[in-house]
């Protein structure tokens, strides 16, 4: 009699706990089509995000050719338009994708800055690096030597005031830099 009556127990347990597994399945089911939209929003805005992606290094990736052709040739025109390309890059960007990728695309508007100054528009090299800080606040590029992309470039736009010779040293700009803007001033005043 003991028996049956822990099999009883154990088969009204068995019971429960397929019913309970049945309700635990179900709520997740419902939960699962509640969020469906979400979850549909939340695809296409990635998928948004990947395809601004994929165009702006398919952009970037053309502008990077143009800057190697000017390196080769010294053609002014070709660093010129290598800058264009990348700022139209930066901004056909756009908000999806705005935090996406952010040192590979501080890196692509440093070049179109530096570009901006090979080709002989200091003007427009300086309106994109203040675009390129307010675009990526407290954030800077280190070139070779750990030297600050912003300050060498304010340095050489004229940006910094260069009047003291203590201030190159707490510039972190390159020894050689340093050095040319102390000859520069020197010949300036003398």
């Amino acid at each position: 009699m003991n028996y049956r009556k822990f099999l009883k127990k154990r088969e009204n347990v068995r019971v429960a706990a397929v019913v309970f597994g049945l309700f635990t399945l179900a709520a997740c089911n419902l939960n699962q089509q509640v969020n469906q939209a979400e979850s549909i929003g939340f695809r296409e805005a990635r998928f948004s995000e990947i395809t601004a992606m994929r165009e702006f290094r398919s952009c970037r990736d053309e502008a990077l050719k143009l800057d190697t052709q000017a390196r080769a040739t010294g053609a002014l025109g070709q660093y010129l338009a290598s800058a264009k390309l990348l700022e139209k890059c930066e901004a056909n960007l756009g908000p999806n994708a705005a935090g996406q990728a952010i040192e590979e695309r501080m890196r692509a508007y440093g070049t179109s800055i530096q570009n901006y100054i090979k080709g002989g528009s200091p003007e427009r090299a300086a309106a994109n690096l203040e675009n390129f800080q307010k675009a990526f606040p407290n954030k800077d590029l280190y070139l070779t030597g750990d030297v600050s992309f912003i300050e060498t470039m304010q340095v050489l736009l004229g940006q910094r005031e260069t009047t003291e010779y203590g201030q190159f040293s707490a510039l972190n700009i390159s020894s050689s830099l340093k050095s040319e803007m102390r000859r520069v001033r020197y010949w300036k005043q003398n």
